[in-house]
C-alpha cells in the first residue's frame, strides 16, 4: 500500500479564511486532534508574522505528539539581503521545529510585478534560503507558489524555481495551485511531468476557487505525488483549500493509499465536529463523509433499499468514517424507515409491535399541525420515548414573561422571567439577552442548572424560523428549529405555534430535555 503524507495547514492557511480566528489554546487543541487522527505534518503558523504564533510554538514545544510533526512556515529571504540578516528567516529558527515549509515564487508574473526583481535574484532567494535551513539540520518543504499558473505561462521559469530548491537540498517540492483555477487534467499532466523530472518527493497544494480542489489533489496523487497539503474542513482564503476530510477517505477507502492509520479512519467524523466547534462554525450538513446528511435518506424507496442492502444507496459504510446512517422522518418516509429509526434507541419495537402504529399515527397528527421531524431527530426521539412512557418530565413550566426595550437602555434588548417546577420544588429565574429567545434560554438555564448541572455543558448554535402559511400574515403558524451542541455531538429540536416565542420555548425546552436523556439523568 503506497503511503501518502498528509500535511494539514488548518492552523496557518485555514486561519486565513473569512470568519476563522484561532486563539493559542484553540491551536493547541486542534494540534491534539490532528495528531490523534494520525496526519504526518501539522503546519502551525508563521512565527515571524505575529506574537500569537510565537506563543503557540513556545507552548507546543512541551507537547508530546504521537503521529504528527509540527512545521513552521515562512518565506524565502527578501530580495537583495543576505539570508542571515532576514528577520523572518531568523524567526523561523525560533520555532524549533525539525521541519520548515518555505514558499517562493515560481511564476515570473509575480517576480516582475510583485517582487520587482530579476529572475536570477528570485532563484537565488530560493536556493540560499533552502541551503540556510539545510545547513542547520532542518527538513525543508519547498512550496512553489503559483506553480501551475507559472508553468502554463512560462514552463522554463517554473521548472528553474523547482530546480533551485532541489539543488539546494529541499526534501519535498510542493506544486501549488494558489489561485485555485487549474483543472484536473492539467494538474495530472503537469504533476506527472515534474515527478518524472525530479528524484525527490513531490507534493500538491491546491485551493478550491474552481470547486475542484479535492479532485485536483487526487489527480496529483494519481500522477505520482506522495505528499498532499490541505486543511481539515477546507478552511482557507476565498473559496478555501483542499478539504482533507474528503481527500483522506477518498484516497484510503477508494484508491487503496495509506494516509492515516486504518484504526483512525473512524475518527474522521468526530474530529470534524470537534474542529468545527473550536472554529465556531457549523459543519455543513452535506459535507462528504463527515456531514450529518452524508448518509441521510428521506425518500421511501431509498430508505427501503439501503435497509435491505446498504450498497444500493451508500458508497461506503458510514461507520467506516465514524458517521452514522440517518433516516429522515417526513410524509414520504416508509414504515421500514420509521421502524429503523426507532430501533436505534428502542430496539424492542418490531414491525409487529402495536406501539409502532400508534407512533406512526402520532407522527401524522403532529405533521398535520405543522411539525416536521426531517431535521429534528432529537424531537422525534423524545416524541417516541414519551409515547412509549419511557421518560417522565424533567420540569414543567409555570409561566414565562418577556419584556423588551427599544431604544435599548442596556447591552441587552430583552428580559425573560419564568417559573418552573422540578419535582415538588418551584424555581423562578430571570435572564437578560440579545432578543427574547436568548433571554429565555438564559433564564431557563439559570432555573435548571442547580437541579441538572449537565445543562451547563451545551449551548445553542443555530436558530431557524419558518412561516408555514404566509397567507395568514402575522397570525400564521411558525416552525422553530433549534440546534444545540455539547462539543461532541449536535442535536436539533422543533417547536410549532402561532406565537414565535411559544414555538421557540417548545424547541428550547426539548433541547434541554434531550441533553438530559442522552446523559441518562433521572428526573427529580
Amino acid at each position: 500500500m503506497k503511503r501518502i503524507e498528509i500535511f494539514d495547514s488548518t492552523l496557518r492557511d485555514g486561519a486565513q479564511g473569512e470568519g476563522i480566528s484561532f486563539s493559542v489554546e484553540d491551536k493547541l487543541n486542534i494540534t491534539r486532534l490532528l495528531d490523534e487522527l494520525g496526519v504526518s505534518y501539522i503546519e502551525a503558523g508563521n512565527p515571524g508574522s505575529n506574537p500569537k504564533d510565537l506563543e503557540f510554538f513556545r507552548r507546543a514545544a512541551n507537547m508530546e505528539l504521537k503521529h504528527a510533526e509540527l512545521v513552521a512556515f515562512g518565506s524565502t529571504r527578501r530580495k537583495n539581503i543576505a539570508v542571515e540578516e532576514d528577520k523572518n528567516v531568523q524567526a523561523l529558527l525560533t520555532a524549533n521545529t525539525k521541519t520548515v515549509a518555505l514558499f517562493g515564487k515560481s511564476w515570473d508574473l509575480h517576480v516582475r510585478d510583485i517582487l520587482r526583481t530579476t529572475d536570477e535574484e528570485n532563484f537565488a532567494m530560493i536556493s540560499e534560503t533552502v541551503s540556510f535551513f539545510k545547513s542547520r539540520g532542518k527538513k525543508v518543504i519547498f512550496d512553489a507558489e503559483h506553480f501551475f499558473d507559472g508553468y502554463k505561462a512560462n514552463p522554463d521559469f517554473a521548472m528553474k524555481a523547482l530546480e533551485s530548491a532541489a539543488v539546494a537540498g529541499a526534501d519535498i517540492l510542493v506544486l501549488c495551485d494558489t489561485n485555485g483555477g487549474a483543472f484536473p487534467q492539467e494538474i495530472y499532466d503537469i504533476t506527472k511531468f515534474v515527478v518524472e523530472r525530479f528524484n525527490i518527493a513531490i507534493g500538491i497544494h491546491v485551493h478550491n476557487d474552481g470547486g475542484m480542489a479535492v479532485a485536483n489533489s487526487i489527480m496529483a496523487v494519481e500522477a505520482g505525488a506522495t505528499h498532499v497539503q490541505g486543511t481539515y474542513l477546507g478552511f482557507g482564503e476565498r473559496s478555501g483549500n483542499a478539504n482533507l476530510s474528503t481527500i483522506i477517505p477518498n484516497l484510503q477507502l477508494k484508491k487503496g493509499y495509506y494516509c492515516i492509520p486504518a484504526e483512525k479512519m473512524q475518527l474522521l467524523t468526530p474530529i470534524a465536529r470537534n474542529m468545527a466547534e473550536i472554529a465556531n462554525v457549523r459543519l455543513h450538513r452535506g459535507e462528504p463523509y463527515v456531514g450529518s446528511s452524508a448518509f441521510a435518506h428521506k425518500a421511501g424507496m431509498h430508505a427501503d433499499g439501503v435497509l435491505k442492502n446498504s450498497a444500493t444507496f451508500e458508497h461506503v459504510p458510514p461507520e467506516s468514517v465514524g458517521n452514522e446512517r440517518r433516516m429522515l422522518m417526513s410524509e414520504i418516509s416508509g414504515r421500514n424507515a420509521v421502524l429503523y429509526k426507532i430501533s436505534r434507541f428502542c430496539p424492542e419495537i418490531t414491525k409487529d409491535s402495536p406501539e409502532l402504529n400508534d407512533i406512526i399515527d402520532e407522527l401524522k397528527r403532529m405533521e398535520l399541525e405543522g411539525y416536521q421531524y426531517e431535521g429534528a431527530d432529537a424531537s422525534f426521539e423524545l416524541l417516541v420515548l414519551k409515547k412509549l412512557g419511557k421518560i417522565k418530565p424533567f420540569f414543567e413550566l409555570g409561566y414565562y414573561r418577556i419584556t423588551g426595550e427599544k431604544p435599548y437602555t442596556t447591552d441587552y434588548s430583552a428580559v425573560a422571567t419564568l417559573k418552573v417546577h422540578v419535582g415538588d420544588q418551584a424555581q423562578t429565574a430571570a435572564g437578560e439577552g440579545n432578543g427574547p429567545v436568548n433571554a429565555l434560554d438564559k433564564a431557563l438555564r439559570s432555573a435548571l442548572c442547580g437541579f441538572y448541572p449537565t445543562l451547563s455543558e451545551f449551548h445553542l448554535v443555530d436558530y431557524k424560523v419558518r412561516v408555514m402559511d404566509s397567507k395568514q400574515a402575522t397570525a400564521a403558524r411558525v416552525r422553530v428549529l433549534i440546534t444545540s451542541t455539547d462539543g461532541k455531538s449536535e442535536w436539533t429540536t422543533v417547536g410549532v405555534s402561532t406565537d414565535v416565542i411559544e414555538a421557540s420555548w417548545l424547541a428550547l425546552s426539548e433541547s434541554m430535555e434531550y441533553k438530559l436523556v442522552r446523559e441518562n439523568v433521572m428526573p427529580l
